[in-house]
């Protein structure tokens, strides 16, 4: 435990890292139109700098993180944050497809370590009957991305070019790197990672992060194409595009905050209501989409009860954790960035072939899957207990019933 003020400050810190990580990573997606052109590229090539950032991710996050398992948590963090920083700046410099593909490489290496060890680290600073309301915090810089960072280096390309956004993040992540390195207190990689999580079970972590993976791609494939879906279905003027999608991811940063305050008390609770939650909202965007007035509020509840999910599911898979912490969060950052990849794709071939239509009912019913599959294997589980009960205590049976036939 460290002392308190300096553990917020650190948090601060940290949650801003975690803004620029996530900025960082889908901004091509904003300045797409700008950087195709200017480096003599189609848009696929140039969504590439994405995708591959994100099958870079799945490869190295859980390698990297057994590699330096042994590497003081101060030096570890704010060294990944510098190495990204760095590629963030070569990317504005780069003059070439290459030069800017290979920049985004080496900044998706360090996201893979990053995110294995950011959470572990934040909550081995505070006191473990509060880590859910950290993680939610910590969360929040998640969130924001989307909602504040994209959109704004977006309008800095549009009015000085695409590089100014990447010039732009490289400083606040150099800013970020600075303050983690100066705020965070020394901490050792067996205290970051906390040894297994508080309840740790094998079983229910594969499956959490199954259902990590259904939820994911569901959401994502829909979220993807979220823009078409408003203009062609709702009938929504794309001069409203952009409000609408603040409205979305404004309440995804209220409901991260919000989700803090119960997640300690509900762990499980909050993640299958959450995921209850943007079921109903995906399934009622397909079955009313048509209707702008119940779109929006739709839109609202699925942005909230997706970036509220993510803490929820991280918390979760760090109390499940069967062995070390930060590899629990390098496998759940793997299965979120196949989830992402996954649903960009599927969502793009429904697109083609069925129409943008159908794309939030395919995203309803893998996170009712990832629901049913999750509820499912706890009702199990208590089922499993209250038989092993009898058998152990066979006073314990209802009235009517034998101890050889229960």
């Amino acid at each position: 435990m460290v002392h308190q003020r300096r553990a917020v400050y650190a948090l601060i810190a940290l949650s801003a890292a975690t803004f620029c990580y996530v900025t960082t990573e889908v901004l091509p997606i904003g300045l797409l139109t700008l950087i195709a052109p200017d480096l003599g590229r189609s848009r696929s090539e140039t969504g590439l700098l994405v995708t591959g950032y994100a099958v870079v991710v799945m490869i190295v996050a859980l390698p990297l993180t057994r590699v330096t398992r042994r590497v003081p948590r101060r030096p570890l963090l704010a060294g990944a944050l510098g190495v990204f920083a760095a590629a963030t700046a070569v990317s504005a410099l780069a003059t070439s497809y290459e030069v800017l593909l290979a920049a985004r490489l080496v900044s998706a290496i360090t996201n893979g370590v990053f995110w294995a060890v950011v959470f572990p680290v934040a909550i081995s600073m505070f006191p473990e009957n509060i880590r859910g309301r950290i993680v939610a915090r910590l969360s929040i810089g998640n969130a924001l991305g989307p909602v504040l960072g994209v959109p704004l280096g977006t309008w800095l390309g549009a009015q000085a070019g695409w590089r100014s956004a990447f010039v732009a993040m490289a400083v606040f992540g150099f800013v970020t790197c600075i303050a983690v390195a100066l705020l965070l207190p020394s901490v050792a990689p067996q205290q970051s990672a906390s040894g297994v999580g508080a309840m740790p079970d094998r079983h229910r972590f594969v499956v959490l992060l199954v259902a990590t993976i259904l939820a994911v791609t569901g959401a994502m494939g829909a979220f993807t194409y979220m823009t078409v879906f408003l203009l062609d279905v709702s009938g929504f003027a794309a001069a409203s595009l952009g409000l609408l999608l603040f409205v979305q991811g404004s309440f995804g940063v209220v409901g991260t905050w919000g989700v803090g305050r119960v997640l300690d008390r509900f762990p499980l609770g909050v993640v299958l209501g959450l995921l209850g939650l943007i079921t109903a909202a995906m399934l009622g965007l397909y079955a009313v989409g048509a209707s702008k007035i119940l779109t929006i509020p739709l839109l609202a509840v699925a942005g909230m009860s997706f970036s509220s999910l993510i803490a929820g599911i991280q918390h979760r898979i760090m109390q499940v954790a069967p062995s070390t912490t930060d590899m629990a969060s390098a496998s759940l950052s793997v299965a979120f960035n196949f989830g992402l990849a996954a649903g960009s794709f599927i969502g793009a071939g429904l697109l083609a072939t069925a129409g943008v239509r159908v794309i939030p009912l395919f995203g309803g019913l893998l996170t009712a899957a990832a629901f049913a599959l999750l509820a499912c294997h706890e009702m199990s589980r208590k089922r499993r207990r209250g038989h092993e009960t009898v058998r152990r205590n066979p006073d314990l049976q209802p009235v009517g019933h034998s101890a050889a036939h229960p």
